[in-house]
């Protein structure tokens, strides 16, 4: 069943460098490419670039999700839930292909050259994805984030290589596209042959049935998490200016990136919330998930704290003087870091509880109200008024999930009152009386969250043991 597990602490390490290393790697491959080809060539790259992301979702439509729940199922063998898991993604890549290809031929099968690009990209890249996320979905499963983290650090070398040695030798721009996908694939590669390592892989066994329970909710979920960051851009395009609606995209940009730091937290825990749910150790279960968004909601505020302060810095030291006018849409999406921390760790708890219709209702109903408010408060208030929508949103939402998480009582007293309270009290004082003086202001603020995590009892505790676990896994030259 995958061997002796890592800790959780182990496997939020492991995942922290590897984010942030892929993510700095494949930043630079973008980099590196942007230079090289020409502001034409570089635009149908970026059109067969977004077709190939959501078409990477397609691929999996939530069942990664399913196969972490069904896996900590103790009577579920881990060889037949992932071929059974393998079949279903192969079907899924070849639906994906057949639909994705139809509906960029009917929108753009004009055009000889993107329909080429596309190809060259889409299908390396796509069928990479899905392979990666067979290999990360297991080594999630097993607890094992060593493994998901060397994937993804694969990938993103043989991107950055590739793009180099595409450059050096001056390959041109189909090629170069081509290797781009190229690299995705080599990756996905490698995670098959990592996996098949862990687990015997045989297509003869039985399928099993359990990754059909619940599919047309994680799906519809997913696809709603995919939409959230768009619908701003896309809805405002019709109330503001598209010179607004520029402001506000830079400015939603920042907490929209920065999301990926509280997942590398929520990644480490969902596999252990699903295996003590569904082993029945409802206690290690609140406990856990208290615990999650106790640190997701620290780390969540640590990162709204300089954004919400250095607001206007911050605009001019990334995107220059010229989009200075997003400083203060700014300063108020940078609540959005605290808010989505939270959220991500209630959500997770209602998954891990097989509550994901209710957390996918919510999410509905969320982007709903929100559509509302992005066309209401913009035509009344502007970028602004586009800003506090964005906010309101995850307001609704992280009421929504606490309203139907069962242990709602204790996480409201132990967790959400006293460190959201805290949080937006002293943000609002420290704003008004040091609002001038950043760095004070800032200095004063993490201040104020050191003592919060040092009177919390329990987060103390429970970081020192983890710590003092991780010192000791390290010490020995094995993973606990």
């Amino acid at each position: 069943m995958g061997g002796k597990k890592n800790s959780i602490v182990v496997n939020i390490l492991h995942l922290f460098y590897s984010t942030a290393l892929s993510s700095g790697l494949n930043a630079l491959a973008l980099i590196v490419l942007a230079g090289y080809l020409q502001s034409n060539q570089y635009g149908l790259f970026s059109v067969a670039l977004a077709f190939a992301m959501i078409m990477s979702y397609f691929t999996d439509a939530g069942l990664s999700d399913i196969v972490l729940r069904e896996g900590a199922k103790q009577e579920v063998g881990h060889s037949r839930l992932l071929t059974s898991y393998m079949k279903m993604r192969l079907l899924l890549l070849i639906l994906t292909f057949a639909l994705g290809f139809f509906v960029i031929y009917i929108m753009n099968g004009d055009n000889a050259k993107l329909m080429q690009t596309a190809f060259v990209l889409i299908v390396p890249m796509v069928t990479g994805v899905a392979l990666q996320s067979i290999g990360t979905t297991y080594f999630q499963l097993i607890e094992k984030m060593q493994y998901y983290g060397l994937i993804r650090l694969v990938s993103a070398t043989a991107l950055v290589l590739s793009m180099s040695v595409g450059m050096f030798l001056q390959w041109n721009p189909l090629l170069v596209t081509a290797m781009y996908g190229g690299s995705y694939l080599t990756a996905g590669i490698v995670a098959i042959i990592l996996v098949g390592r862990h687990v015997r892989l045989s297509f003869t066994e039985p399928f099993h049935r359990g990754l059909l329970k619940n599919l047309g909710a994680f799906t519809i979920g997913g696809l709603l998490f995919v939409l959230l960051p768009h619908l701003g851009p896309i809805l405002l395009e019709k109330t503001i200016s598209l010179a607004e609606v520029g402001l506000f995209a830079v400015a939603y940009r920042i907490p929209q990136a920065l999301q990926q730091i509280p997942f590398v937290v929520a990644g480490a825990y969902y596999p252990v919330l699903f295996r003590t749910f569904q082993n029945d150790q409802l206690n290690d279960h609140r406990s856990h998930q208290r615990m999650q968004v106790k640190i997701m909601a620290l780390i969540g505020m640590m990162m709204t704290i300089p954004f919400f302060y250095f607001n206007e810095e911050v605009i001019r030291l990334l995107f220059g003087e010229q989009w200075s006018e997003a400083a203060l849409p700014l300063k108020i999406l940078s609540l959005m870091l605290t808010l989505q921390a939270v959220n991500i760790a209630l959500a997770d708890g209602l998954t891990s509880m097989e509550r994901q219709n209710a957390r996918t209702i919510i999410q509905a109903i969320a982007i709903l109200i929100g559509a509302f408010l992005y066309i209401g408060w913009s035509s009344r208030y502007g970028v602004l008024g586009a800003a506090f929508a964005g906010v309101t949103i995850e307001c609704i939402g992280l009421i929504g999930f606490w309203v139907c998480t069962r242990a709602r009582s204790e996480l409201f007293k132990r967790v959400l009152f006293p460190y959201l309270s805290l949080f937006a009290g002293s943000l609002w004082m420290i704003d008004v009386y040091l609002g001038g003086n950043p760095w004070a202001a800032v200095t004063v603020h993490l201040t104020i969250m050191v003592v919060l995590i040092a009177l919390d009892q329990e987060l103390r505790l429970n970081l020192v043991k983890a710590f003092s676990k991780y010192k000791r896994v390290m010490h020995n030259g094995t993973t606990s």
